[in-house]
């Protein structure tokens, strides 16, 4: 029984590290197919674990139940970049073309030549990593094509119509016997009796168109037709006459149908308007240069705003615009820009435009003040981006364009006219660009860096290859056969580390040399 004991006992062992093998392996296994899994790598096919030479396309299970291991395609691997050279980290001006450490001990940083996107990006292009975008806080928007519009506002003053505005004078000398309006603000029709007035001129004027008037009723039977015709032009050059001298339609038909004299004749209202002004009292003799009434029609009024310089592009004549009155309150008037004035105020550094307004129930009152409102056309079709988007410096206007994601390149933009926090690009970016609104000065200091160091970099190694072939030129194929070492002091030079066992002196001036103070392997060397 103990011989069949020991006999056993091996059998069960060998059955047990089988067992043991084969649980860790699926373990191992299933752990490497879950992890491998995770990473989506490609199954070439499958191998038995006891077996590596018997494999499977298909999952599958030994003849003891255990799983086929997976066997998985490697991992491509990233293209290596190739080094142009090594750099000092404390200082970017010390290269060296093999690795090297500095003074301190510390290995050279290679410089990688870029790969052949970044070589084809702009100068200053940045390429950063999606945790330090998050971190920096970039935010980005696509440049749009939309309208961009405007409004303009300013403080205006009410004022006259100039179109519309009379100053009356008589047409001679006189003297006023009677003022029919003789009050300021008062509202005359056209055609309205303002006064009467006393003038010899007009009497004799009178006087001639009643000769003539009889003159052609005692010629009309005359046989004579140029007789005829003489009478009749002489009657309608007196009444021409009267007529220039303001004698209104009305008193003319009197005078035609009484033929009698008046001695005192109206002045009539040639429009309608309110009385701004009188410049003559009942009694007061005048002549034609005085100004007896300044009558204006406020059924029109003009309104004089003030806009800024920068505000100027947006405006045109015709422009539409609307009104508000603190003495009119709940009321908007609406017009139009008729006018904008070809100078600048110096004081106030803004051009003055003028703006009409109907008036029909005389609400609006000269120099009142008023709240403008000018609707300036719409840009229509633009590329419209932020205006915190641009980094402006004196004359360069800038915007980071993502070129793809992480990677922002910087580019210069023309602008045109801006409102409500966006701007309109005239050249620089495109429909759908996505540009920088958020931490863009970040990366323009990080863009700049980058620019001068490349730029730095170029340099260097431009000035390394040269220093490199002049050292190659002065140290290799030098012939010292007609050298003169007449003149030189070899007073302290020293020999030592100096193999002359190939050296030929058969051409060498010694005369004047000083061999006192070589060594003596110097010295046997020459022996």
């Amino acid at each position: 029984m103990n011989k069949t004991a020991l006999m056993i006992a091996p059998i069960m062992l060998t059955v047990g590290l089988a067992g043991g093998y084969w649980y860790a392996d699926s373990k191992q296994a299933a752990t490497q197919a879950k992890t491998e899994g995770s990473t989506a790598r490609k199954i070439l096919f499958y191998r038995n674990p006891m077996n590596p030479s018997v494999t499977s396309p298909t999952p599958a299970k030994d003849s003891m139940g255990m799983d086929y291991v997976p066997v998985y395609a490697e991992p491509e691997k990233p293209a290596e970049r190739k080094i142009l050279f090594y750099r000092s980290p404390m200082n970017p001006s010390v290269t060296s073309p093999t690795p090297a450490k500095d003074s301190m001990g510390m290995d050279y940083v290679p410089v990688y030549a870029e790969s052949d996107t970044d070589a084809k990006a702009p100068a200053g292009t940045v390429k950063i990593d999606g945790t330090t975008i998050q971190n920096i806080g970039v935010r980005t928007i696509k440049a749009v094509k939309a309208s961009l519009s405007h409004t303009v506002r300013a403080v205006g003053r009410v004022d006259y119509d100039e179109e519309r505005m009379v100053h009356l004078h008589p047409k001679t000398e006189g003297w006023i016997e009677k003022l029919h309006v003789d009050k300021t603000g008062q509202w005359v029709k056209k055609n309205t009796d303002l006064l009467s007035i006393y003038s010899p001129q007009l009497v004799a004027s009178q006087q001639e168109y009643i000769l003539a008037l009889n003159n052609l009723k005692a010629l009309e039977a005359s046989p004579i037709a140029d007789i005829r015709q003489g009478a009749e032009e002489l009657v309608i050059s007196s009444r021409e006459r009267l007529k220039l001298l303001d004698v209104p339609e009305h008193q003319l038909r009197e005078l035609q149908r009484t033929h009698k004299v008046k001695k005192s004749l109206h002045i009539h209202a040639p429009e309608a308007g309110i009385i701004m002004k009188i410049g003559a009292r009942e009694g007061q003799f005048v002549t034609p240069a005085t100004e007896i009434y300044m009558i204006a029609d406020l059924r029109k009024i003009w309104v004089y705003a003030d806009i800024y310089e920068y505000e100027l592009p947006w405006v045109k004549e015709g422009d539409s615009v609307e009104m508000q009155l603190a003495g009119i309150p709940g009321k908007t008037f609406k017009g139009h820009l008729t006018y904008i004035y070809p100078y600048a105020e110096a004081k106030t550094r803004t051009i003055k435009v003028r703006l009409v307004f109907d008036n029909p129930d005389l609400l609006l009152k000269p120099e009142m003040f008023a709240e403008i409102t000018i609707f300036a056309d719409k840009q229509k079709d633009a590329i419209i981006i932020p205006s915190e988007a641009v980094i402006r410096s004196g004359p360069r206007n800038q915007v980071f364009v993502v070129r793809e994601p992480g990677k922002f390149e910087p580019r210069l933009v023309t602008l045109g006219l801006s409102s409500s926090g966006k701007v309109i690009v005239l050249k620089g970016v495109k429909e759908g660009e996505e540009v920088v609104t958020s931490a863009q000065f970040l990366i323009d200091s990080e863009s700049k860096l980058r620019e001068a160091t490349a730029k730095m970099l170029n340099d260097v190694v431009g000035e390394s290859s040269t220093s490199t072939e002049e050292s190659v030129i002065k140290g290799q194929d030098t012939n010292h056969e007609n050298m003169n070492h007449k003149g030189m002091n070899h007073e302290n030079i020293n020999h030592e580390g100096m193999n002359h066992e190939n050296m030929s002196h058969e051409n060498m001036n010694h005369e004047g040399m000083n061999h006192e103070n070589m060594s003596d392997v110097v010295q046997g060397d020459n022996k």
